[in-house]
């Protein structure tokens, strides 16, 4: 309760240093953030007196538990219709609202709802909110990784020449689900051979051959925080060019996760790990990201990029996630999810990183 107490008054801040006289907030992992509320529809109306959950009747109940510093509101119809209606009573002239979030269709029927309003979007303010994690939330997250590293063991004893790139995923996803996950953080990644070299490439019934890179980027969600790891197996004795490959994904990796720490910025993490693989001629197969934040979101910030010149502090949590992808031969990714701490980093992904080959 107090927790949520002190996040409210945060974004109370906001209203303060933005001249609002209220907030509306509609994308679900700030509504849940703010609020507590995980239900799937649902906006908030914070002023500086009032702080209103509106949603329908199938959350009712579900609302008053997971929002006690909330009032609830009820509403059948347009959620718009009810707004506006609280927007009048509650006196409100500016009001702050998520732009990233809200569709033109949204944003046209609050205008004519209530004319003569001003709608002030904000710039990722709430974002801001949720880049340093508590330590109740990186327990969350410890947990979630866990999970997949769990997964991850497990799944080895499964693949095998003869099985397809879908049997592996939905034995990833049965796994984390087995091990306490409620759902996967995203769809997983996994792709063999040749399809190894496309970076997010969707599972498909392509059967598993001696030789083949086999790529697994997977992820859990425990009680609403996601985790997010990759590793890429071989099926049989690598080849040189496989070793060498997986050698130089994973050098670029180890030294980034050794440079990463607070007072460095997500464009500098980025370029020790480019530079290793650029080093090695591989430059141009590598064209995304370094990683990326995560908590109620699979994809937060800050980044570690090129372009991201964020200053990283304790308590940020990150994906480091070098990978090499040649078109036609295949790819590599290693990932590990990390969380920034005052002299470094706390790494939470425990899975072995050496190239695993499985006969």
């Amino acid at each position: 309760m107090r927790r949520m107490e002190k996040r409210l008054e945060k974004v109370k801040r906001i209203l303060k240093e933005q001249g609002l006289d209220a907030l509306l907030i509609s994308k679900a992992e700030n509504r849940h953030y703010v609020s507590g509320f995980r239900g799937s529809a649902g906006m908030l109306l914070i002023t500086e007196e009032k702080a209103l959950l509106i949603t329908d009747f199938r959350y009712l109940e579900q609302g008053k538990l997971q929002a006690p510093c909330f009032t609830i509101v009820d509403f059948a119809g347009s959620i718009f219709a009810k707004i506006e209606e609280l927007l009048s009573e509650l006196k409100i002239g500016k009001l702050g609202f998520e732009a990233s979030n809200i569709s033109y269709h949204q944003y046209q029927e609050l205008v004519e709802q209530r004319p003569g309003i001003k709608l002030i979007p904000l710039e990722n303010s709430l974002e801001k909110l949720r880049m340093v994690k508590s330590p109740e939330e990186l327990n969350l997250i410890r947990k979630a990784a866990e999970i997949a590293d769990t997964a991850f063991s497990k799944v080895l004893e499964y693949i095998k020449v003869g099985v397809t790139e879908q049997d592996v995923a939905l034995e990833l996803e049965y796994q984390m689900k087995k091990s306490g996950a409620e759902k996967v953080s995203f769809d997983s990644i996994v792709a063999s051979g040749p399809r190894s070299s496309i970076p997010h490439a969707a599972p498909t019934n392509r059967v598993l051959a001696a030789g083949d890179f086999l790529k697994m980027d997977f992820g859990a969600i425990y009680e609403g925080y996601c985790s997010d790891m990759t590793r890429t197996v071989v099926l049989g004795e690598p080849t040189d060019k496989q070793k060498e490959v997986y050698q130089t994904v994973l050098s670029a990796q180890l030294a980034a996760l050794e440079g990463l720490r607070p007072g460095k910025t997500g464009r500098e993490v980025d370029t020790v790990a480019r530079e290793i693989i650029i080093a090695k001629g591989y430059g141009q197969y590598f064209g995304h990201g370094l990683g990326h934040s995560l908590g109620l979101a699979i994809h937060e910030s800050p980044r570690l990029s090129q372009h991201d010149d964020t200053v990283l502090e304790p308590g940020m949590v990150l994906t480091v996630e070098p990978g090499i992808y040649l078109p036609g031969w295949g790819g590599v990714r290693i990932e590990d999810l990390v969380v920034v701490t005052s002299t470094g980093i706390e790494n939470l992904t425990k899975s072995p990183k050496e190239l695993i080959n499985l006969s």
